[in-house]
């Protein structure tokens, strides 16, 4: 498997991460024990010369930086019933949703990596909206909602993985955000994100 998202981060110019502005993490010359071994995990596995503000975070906690680790590169970082670019766009929309810089650069970055248009298909446009219902008022959804997305040709694994997605992602929206984590990206990573909330993918 291969993360070209992070090849192109690992060969950018240096940049230095602000530290999360609300709590203490755990910085990378401060890990020992089993929160050394996974960031070392992390940096041999994606190839990134260091450690993202959010998996500091959960550090705190090194069974949830664990499991935070292998729930990402099972439902995130692999292909299967969505692609990658059809979950990073359902993160970066998320995230754009929420508010979160954080995420709606990194990830509006990677979508941007794995094929980002602003000439969505149809397809994906129902989707998007329905992951922003889920968002918004998940209370709400009903077998109609879901008969739009068949309708388009999303079969139930898909919408599935399309819930979970959504569902991490609002997760880790809130949970960055309440930590203080802030964006790293140069001014151009942010486009996206700005692009999505001037003119929007879910227009016809």
């Amino acid at each position: 498997m291969s993360f070209p998202e992070y090849e192109r981060i690992a060969h950018a110019r240096p940049r230095k991460a602000a530290p999360p502005a609300n709590l203490p993490v755990i910085e990378e010359d401060q890990a020992t024990g089993e929160v050394a071994e996974l960031y070392a995990q992390f940096r041999s596995r994606f190839g990134r010369p260091d450690v993202p503000g959010i998996l500091k975070c959960f550090a705190t906690h090194p069974p949830l930086l664990r499991h935070m680790m292998e729930l990402s590169e099972s439902l995130i970082f692999a292909d299967g019933h969505l692609n990658r670019r059809q979950k990073e766009m359902i993160a970066a929309f998320i995230s754009v949703q929420n508010e979160c810089p954080y995420c709606a650069d990194s990830h509006g970055f990677f979508f941007r990596v794995h094929g980002e248009s602003s000439a969505l298909p149809e397809p994906d446009k129902a989707m998007l909206r329905f992951v922003q219902k889920t968002t918004l008022d998940s209370g709400s959804i009903s077998e109609a909602d879901i008969q739009k997305l068949h309708a388009s040709g999303w079969d139930d694994t898909s919408i599935y993985y399309a819930i979970a997605a959504c569902g991490l992602f609002n997760f880790y929206n809130r949970y960055v955000s309440a930590n203080g984590v802030k964006p790293v990206s140069d001014e151009a990573f942010r486009r996206f994100g700005r692009r999505m909330a001037e003119h929007g993918y879910l227009r016809d």
